[in-house]
């Protein structure tokens, strides 16, 4: 009996070592729970989704756990299938909501990877004459910068060294938008973060690597028209695949600081990296 017990120990000990090498990973033990009465092991690795109840976050969060990690979902909606979730409200300030993450956060984790997805634009943001526009744009800073900025601001601390985070900008952001004046700006500062948080000197562990990814589909405008998930199933596979690889093998990661285009068309999609 006591034979198979060490037998069983040894290939479970020996599971996770296969698991941890071939992700470059090492196993980690997390505790939710002060008293570590409620601790599980994290074979592959960990990731912090900041949106993980949207449609492009859930999808990571399912995608990761498919590939062993420990998800952490931070977002104003409950994602069941995430290990942890760090709910927020809607009437919290900035600060408010970068305190409530940075201490909902389990002692002593760090992760492989920082994902920020949330986005979002209001369709009565207008021109600069536009009714509310200033009340609009606040809405539109609030969905698209302060979710990066919270998100960037927890690398130092729990980001691995060698860990990526990504941030969720936006093609449209490129060119001028003369009726979308504060998407375009929010946008453009995401990128500004993305690039400037990459570079060195900016505070990032050692290692570790920053992006901002400007997928093409995933815009309420694009939701609207009553696509299918069938329809942009390929593409969120694609954006998936992409990241998990600059995350599981550093080799195939572009520069640190990079904007990185997903330009899709029918089921191809073309992947443009400026840095």
């Amino acid at each position: 009996m006591q034979f198979l017990l060490k037998l069983l120990i040894v290939n479970f000990l020996g599971y996770l070592a296969l698991v941890a090498g071939k992700h470059g990973h090492k196993p980690q033990t997390i505790c939710l729970t002060a008293d570590k009465s409620d601790c599980i092991v994290s074979p592959a690795g960990n990731v912090l989704i900041y949106g993980g109840s949207g449609i492009f976050g859930s999808f990571l969060v399912d995608f990761f756990h498919d590939h062993q990690y420990f998800v952490t979902n931070v977002d104003f909606k409950k994602n069941e299938d995430a290990d942890l979730n760090v709910l927020l409200h809607s009437n919290l300030t900035f600060e408010q909501q970068a305190f409530i993450v940075a201490n909902a956060i389990p002692d002593k984790i760090r992760f492989n990877a920082i994902i920020c997805t949330k986005s979002g634009w209001t369709d009565k943001e207008g021109t600069l004459g536009s009714r509310d526009f200033l009340r609009n744009a606040q809405q539109v800073f609030k969905e698209n910068l302060w979710s990066s900025l919270i998100a960037a601001n927890l690398a130092p601390a729990y980001l691995n060294e060698n860990g990526v985070l990504i941030l969720m900008g936006g093609q449209l952001a490129l060119k001028p938008m003369p009726s979308m004046i504060a998407y375009g700006v929010a946008k453009a500062a995401v990128h500004q973060l993305a690039r400037s948080v990459g570079a060195d000197g900016s505070g990032l562990p050692r290692g570790a690597k920053a992006y901002a990814i400007l997928p093409a589909s995933l815009t309420k405008g694009l939701q609207k028209k009553k696509i299918t998930p069938n329809d942009i199933w390929s593409p969120l596979k694609d954006l998936a695949r992409t990241i998990f690889s600059w995350i599981d093998n550093r080799n195939f990661a572009p520069p640190s600081g990079s904007l990185v285009q997903f330009l899709m068309s029918d089921d191809k999609t073309d992947i443009v990296i400026s840095t």
